[in-house]
């Protein structure tokens, strides 16, 4: 011990105690004697450590313990070449700790040492969570729905194992970093070793990879989602890439779009205003939905019908509610999402054509889509309409009264609220701009995870036993499904009753419905859980997406097509997020410059002597975002 003693005062370690100033020169020159008071513990003396020397250990921490999910990753990869996977693992955790220590070399400089470091531990900690029990990833769309999650959504995210996991990774390093001294930089020559420091950090991360490069290369090659499992380097970068987007987006000014925008002839001389109902799914899985060729009867409402029109080859252009939403509805599809600018969207293009606009929300929000129309959402129950208006809109979207009286519950609404008193919603609409027509946006809850199991009433329920867990991989495969598949069947008997709604109505003015979800979902396969992995190395179960069509007899005769025809069309072409902005201009015949015909799914079926007669859509699959 005193041997350790007098290495510490040779190092010229300081040692001060707790909560008093530094040591005069005249005692902090007997190095010696200091280095035998340090092992006096009954003298309260502390070390004071330099700044680089926690970092390192704290560094240390982040890049093993912080980083079970990519260990447990890599464990699943067979060797590479002649590389086990052991190595590989290896050279992937010195190289993140050696950037790691790079990182808070940089952040760490007087006070503000111990707040980044202990905050560092934590963003590590949450982020680990959700990587090991949903196999997400994090990139900046991935910070944009954290940032974006109300309460609602938080909520369902709140589970016993979240607090375990979290305090287990974060509280030792915090501890152990509160109770260290950190030496004060009082001159300029301990922050230039800081800085040489981090220069040294970041030579010996280069030289770890360019000494395993092989087996790190082809493995970030052949399975690219572990670059965004590397903690907390991926945070870090995506929250720096986020910052960037908003500075290159600084400029506030909002562009106006289709200032041209007037309806088309169509219009003119109608005797009864159109209604146009906009269904914005949520989480919607393509595969699970039995219209799809599923083999479960999870969409009985509408698989009895004939006139319905599905695209079976639809795709998302994001795989996240905040990149998909405002994707849809812009003219700039899924290449110009990146632009400095703001635009307007859809929304704007048909209130400016005159149409009547209103967005019904059963989310957390429109994510700025619906900014400059007409909005509401959906209630609590104790804020519903009173039981008599109840009955009567209950009545009308097929629902008896306990049906009703569950819409509601614990701050938050199933989706068949979503169709609750739509007559008078429409009624308080504008009278001028609803004599020409109304567009309906109803956002969906939709299959929301993780907690599935509550996006369905009772009668819903055709699948059990159903995953009540929202930690997903505590369930078996089985419950899971059928939680998922559950919400499904109340997507089903939603659009069902809209459907129905919209038939009573399309008897004297058209009407008609177009159901797209905004991304799909992964429900487990390859241990991947929720949905928000990045485009690139998302699963198709994330981007392959339902996409369903129905006009009223009255529509398709306002419009020139044909449905027959439009069946056969969407059977086979592949479209993706990019055809919704044109498909709309043109479901509702509204003219502008920015319309694009060959993005138009119902161009090609217009019959040439109808109003609404457009080019056909000839190569329309090789203009959308869709993967090949």
């Amino acid at each position: 011990m005193k041997f350790l003693a007098r290495l510490l005062s040779l190092a010229g370690k300081s040692i001060v105690p707790p909560g008093s100033a530094a040591l005069p020169p005249s005692i902090a020159g007997n190095a010696p004697a200091l280095g035998e008071l340090a092992l006096r513990s009954s003298r309260g003396l502390v070390q004071a450590r330099p700044v680089w020397w926690v970092a390192l250990v704290i560094s240390l921490w982040l890049a093993s313990i912080g980083n079970l999910a990519l260990w447990k990753a890599v464990a699943g990869i067979s060797g590479q070449g002649n590389t086990q996977p052991w190595g590989l693992g290896l050279a992937l955790g010195l190289a993140i700790a050696f950037a790691c220590w790079a990182i808070l070399n940089l952040l760490s400089w007087g006070r503000a040492s111990k707040p980044v470091m202990v905050l560092l531990c934590w963003v590590t900690a949450f982020a680990a969570y959700f990587m090991l029990n949903y196999g997400i990833a994090i990139d900046a769309s991935m910070l944009v729905n954290v940032l974006q999650t109300d309460v609602r959504e938080a909520r369902d995210l709140l589970h016993w194992s979240l607090f375990v996991t979290v305090g287990a990774i974060a509280i030792p390093p915090t501890w152990w970093l509160l109770r260290q001294s950190l030496q004060r930089n009082t001159s300029w020559r301990p922050l230039l070793r800081q800085l040489a420091l981090m220069l040294l950090a970041v030579v010996a991360m280069v030289l770890v990879v360019l000494a395993g490069f092989r087996p790190i290369s082809s493995t970030m090659r052949n399975h690219t989602q572990l670059r965004y499992m590397m903690n907390p380097l991926s945070t870090l970068y995506a929250a720096g890439s986020l910052g960037v987007q908003q500075f290159h987006r600084r400029d506030t000014t909002l562009y106006p779009i289709g200032q041209d925008a007037k309806l088309g002839a169509s219009y003119i001389g109608q005797s009864q205003y159109p209604i146009y109902v906009l269904v914005v799914g949520e989480t919607g899985r393509a595969g699970n939905f039995g219209l799809y060729g599923y083999n479960r009867a999870t969409t009985p409402q509408l698989s009895a019908r004939n006139d319905l029109i599905v695209a079976k080859d639809a795709w998302s252009c994001g795989t996240s509610t905040a990149v998909s939403l405002p994707c849809m509805f812009s003219h700039l599809g899924q290449d110009g999402q990146n632009s400095s600018k703001s635009y307007e969207n859809l929304l704007d293009v048909l209130q400016r054509a005159g149409l009547a606009v209103l967005w019904v929300d059963n989310q957390s929000g429109c994510k700025g889509v619906c900014a400059r129309v007409h909005s509401a959402a959906t209630l609590p129950a104790s804020n519903q309409p009173s039981a008599p208006e109840k009955a009567d809109a209950g009545k009308a979207i097929g629902l008896n009264p306990q049906e009703q009286a569950a819409l509601c519950k614990d701050g938050e609404c199933v989706d068949m609220a979503l169709l609750d008193d739509l007559d008078n919603r429409i009624d308080a609409l504008p009278v001028e701009q609803r004599a020409r027509g109304v567009v309906l946006v109803l956002h969906q809850m939709g299959s929301h995870g993780p907690a599935y199991f509550k996006r369905s009433l009772s009668q819903d329920k055709k699948f059990a036993p159903e995953c009540t867990n929202v930690a997903l991989q505590s369930c078996d495969r089985e419950s899971l499904v059928n939680a998922y598949d559950n919400s499904i069947v109340a997507t089903d008997r939603m659009l069902g009753g809209l459907i129905g709604w919209l038939e009573q109505k399309g008897q004297r003015q058209p009407t008609a419905m177009m159901y797209v979800a905004d991304h799909g979902e992964s429900l487990g396969e390859n241990n991947i859980y929720l949905h928000g992995l990045p485009y690139s190395v998302a699963p198709d179960v994330q981007k392959h997406v339902p996409w369903i069509t129905w006009l009223s007899p009255l529509m398709q005769q306002r419009m020139g097509v044909n449905t027959a025809c439009l069946q056969q069309s969407l059977g086979s072409s592949r479209i993706s997020h990019d055809n919704y902005f044109h498909s709309v201009l043109g479901l509702t015949d509204v003219q502008t410059s920015l319309h694009n015909a060959k993005l138009d799914i119902f161009a090609g079926c217009a019959n040439p002597g109808s109003s609404q007669a457009r080019p056909g859509v000839a190569g329309m699959a090789a203009h959308t975002g869709a993967p090949a």
